[in-house]
């Protein structure tokens, strides 16, 4: 029997590989309501796993993971961005990637992850052996398309997929799109509301009129969101997979995007790479995929054509295959 984390599903990056994959796969669901990230949770988890056998397997599509476990165990990590980016992490973050996590990767019969960059940096960090770690990768849902309802702004914007965490860089996109050159009536759409450091830079730059906020997207809206954009700017500085890439491109919207950890990996050559730490480099690819008919055009293409690789279907089968050895 296969057992499986099933509290990892919800509307955020990670919740969506969560129900993508458990949507295809058969399991029987962990009995915990609690919060899978809270750090009592390996405790929680060993409690409630304690009845399972050698024939059985515990699959979790987020980083939980029990102290013990008598079955063979396969979670995932997704990056490292709560050591490897400073503004994530924390003395009590570090202590439980150093001792809990770690020590988990060695214990667990497989480590999945999402893209060639996480998998290499987890064996790196971690020190296991390379095929201990897998790299599955990413998908696109069905509900992505061209062809979905255009949300409903009254206005020409850019968007950004962003949730106010530090790493997502979103000081530069403000300060970029306040230097490009653009038709005035273009505004740049974050999701998510404000916060008072960013509403203060938003105000230093004098672009409160041109900065919108849709507040919290259900997933059901997304793809509407992404449709009616002139273009995605997510130029995060640290991504293990970024999904938002690949979803803009299924809906056929050119993607500017940063050039560093697993993005290029994950846009190939169909977005427009930039330096993340370059507020000139940003600008000047906002303005490109504005201000040029035929390269939105070109990108429009390469996108579709790049998202239509990514399916969650054969993530599953990946995940299957792997679990199957240890049933």
């Amino acid at each position: 029997m296969i057992y499986a984390d099933q509290r990892w599903i919800g509307e955020h990056g990670i919740g969506r590989v969560a129900r993508s994959i458990l949507a295809e796969l058969s399991y029987q669901p962990v009995d915990l309501r609690t919060n899978p990230a809270n750090g009592l949770d390996p405790l929680r988890l060993t409690f409630a796993l304690r009845r399972l056998t050698p024939k059985d397997v515990f699959f979790s599509p987020g980083y939980s993971c029990p102290l013990f476990c008598p079955a063979p165990y396969v979670f995932m990590i997704h990056d490292l961005n709560h050591i490897d980016r400073p503004e994530n992490s924390s003395p009590m973050k570090r202590i439980y990637y150093a001792t809990i996590l770690k020590d988990a990767c060695y214990r667990a019969a497989q480590v999945l992850t999402v893209s060639e960059f996480s998998r290499h940096r987890i064996i790196d960090w971690a020190g296991v052996e390379p095929d201990k770690v897998v790299n599955i990768g990413g998908g696109v849902g069905a509900e992505f398309s061209p062809d979905v309802v255009p949300y409903e702004l009254s206005f020409p914007y850019l968007l950004c997929v962003s949730n106010r965490k530090g790493h997502k860089n979103e000081l530069r996109t403000v300060q970029a799109f306040a230097r490009a050159r653009l038709d005035l009536a273009i505004k740049l759409v974050f999701t998510g509301d404000p916060s008072e450091e960013l509403e203060c830079a938003i105000e230093h730059y004098g672009v409160a009129h041109r900065v919108h906020f849709v507040g919290r997207i259900p997933d059901k809206d997304l793809p509407s969101l992404y449709r009616s954009a002139q273009a995605l700017v997510f130029v995060s500085l640290y991504e293990g997979f970024g999904l938002p890439v690949l979803e803009a491109m299924a809906c056929g919207i050119p993607v500017v995007t940063s050039n560093t950890s697993a993005l290029p990996e994950i846009a190939g050559d169909a977005a427009l790479l930039v330096n993340p730490e370059s507020i000139e480099e940003i600008r000047e690819a906002i303005e490109r995929v504005v201000n040029d008919d035929l390269l939105r055009d070109e990108m429009r293409v390469r996108g579709m054509h790049r998202a239509s690789q990514y399916n969650w279907t054969a993530v599953t089968k990946e995940v299957r295959k792997v679990i199957s050895r240890f049933e």
